[in-house]
């Protein structure tokens, strides 16, 4: 079923070439800078220093290594890291998303992505995060002791973006939050393997898409979600239920693969408008207010009256149902 999966999303990246390769040149991109205030804080580089370590233990499901980002001094001041579990595109791997993920480490976090090119089902996200918890508990290992296992999250990007939702899903409350970015349309995957957010019951998430994916991450659809299934950002975002604290909101002018920018586009898979800036700044505000607590994070999000929702230049589509 994930090959299955892997080669629908493929066929629909290459559709999504031909379709909009006029649009991500024609439409203004994002700025390069941050439009709101508190977007400039977390868009910029948290106080931690980073290490990186690549096939830094083995092995997911499939044989496949894990990467790891995460702060060099670790548990300094006696602080627990919050987990961060990484989902892959399709074909993808978790170099092509450095810039981000070496970005949450610096914000505290400890990331780990399995360098696996099909990640849908969230069982590989799942167990990744898994790994780290059991590396807190073992005294021989250098995250002995400084994370917080009850503070996980899973991010993702396409068919990752999907996988992290399954593992919000399954993790049975493990997992405390989400944020799929450029979530597949529900046309591109298997039962099984969808991401079908009527079944979260517990955590939050937070839905990012560019407004030029129009093919895998629409952010509206024609019908009806409710009779044509979720084929749109704004269908999963309405099927998810509302005693889950959610939020979605679009890039302007981005496309699918916008969150790979190193920080630009050179180095991202096509299509990609303008490069990762408008990826940084609020998902890490998201992951800080739902797995430290941060107050001020948390703020741009309140509906209606948060930083977020006055974006209008950069970011459209501003939803949430946090109220104070």
């Amino acid at each position: 079923m994930a090959r299955t999966l892997t080669r629908t999303l493929a066929a629909l990246a290459a559709a999504t070439c031909l379709a909009t390769a006029a649009a991500a040149t024609a439409t203004a991109a994002p700025s390069e800078q941050a439009a709101g205030t508190t977007e400039s804080v977390y868009s910029a580089p948290g106080p931690w220093q980073v290490t990186a370590q690549h096939a830094f233990a083995c092995c997911d499901t499939t044989g496949a290594a894990y990467d790891v980002w995460y702060p060099t001094d670790l548990g300094a001041n006696g602080f627990r890291h919050p987990i961060i579990a990484w989902g892959d595109g399709t074909l993808a791997l978790p170099h092509q998303y450095t810039y981000l993920l070496q970005h949450l480490a610096s914000w505290g976090f400890v990331v780990i992505a399995p360098e696996n090119e099909a990640t849908g089902t969230g069982a590989d996200i799942t167990a990744a995060a898994n790994y780290l918890v059991q590396q807190n508990s073992t005294p021989s290992s250098m995250f002995f002791q400084k994370l917080n296992p009850d503070e996980i999250g899973a991010v993702g990007h396409s068919q990752g973006a999907v996988g992290a939702l399954n593992a919000l899903i399954n993790s049975g409350g493990a997992i405390k939050t989400a944020v799929p970015i450029e979530l597949p349309v529900q046309l591109s995957c298997l039962p099984g393997i969808c991401a079908d957010t009527r079944r979260i019951g517990a955590g939050s998430v937070f839905f990012v898409n560019g407004a030029q994916d129009g093919v895998i991450s629409p952010s509206t659809q024609q019908q009806p979600w409710q009779t044509s299934g979720l084929q749109s950002d704004q269908a999963y975002y309405e099927a998810t239920p509302p005693t889950v604290t959610k939020a979605w909101a679009t890039v302007n002018g981005a496309d699918h693969n916008d969150v790979q920018g190193q920080p630009d586009c050179a180095a991202a898979s096509f299509p990609c408008a303008h490069g990762v800036y408008s990826y940084l700044g609020y998902p890490t505000a998201w992951l800080l207010d739902q797995l430290t607590g941060d107050a001020r994070a948390h703020s741009v999000f309140v509906s209606g009256t948060g930083e977020l929702f006055d974006q209008t230049a950069s970011w459209s589509n501003q939803i949430s149902n946090i109220t104070s």
